[in-house]
């Protein structure tokens, strides 16, 4: 029941490009690429906001009363 071998694989991916065909796999891994890349421009924007946010958080209005 070990895993499989690559003959295996090849097969199933003989499979999928017969099904789906090569323009369609091709469309789905831009949509896939593009969803990966705004997902990781979400989170750095995150980080963008929050260590903006931190200094003015520390910063004390009233040091320069002093």
């Amino acid at each position: 029941m070990g895993s499989f071998s690559i003959w295996h694989w090849l097969i199933v991916l003989l499979v999928v490009v017969l099904v789906f065909g090569t323009g369609k796999l091709k469309n789905i891994g831009k949509d896939l690429g593009s969803a990966v890349k705004g997902f990781k421009d979400g989170m750095a924007g995150d980080e963008d906001e929050k260590g903006a946010a931190k200094p003015e958080s520390q910063s004390r209005p009233d040091a320069d009363k002093r």
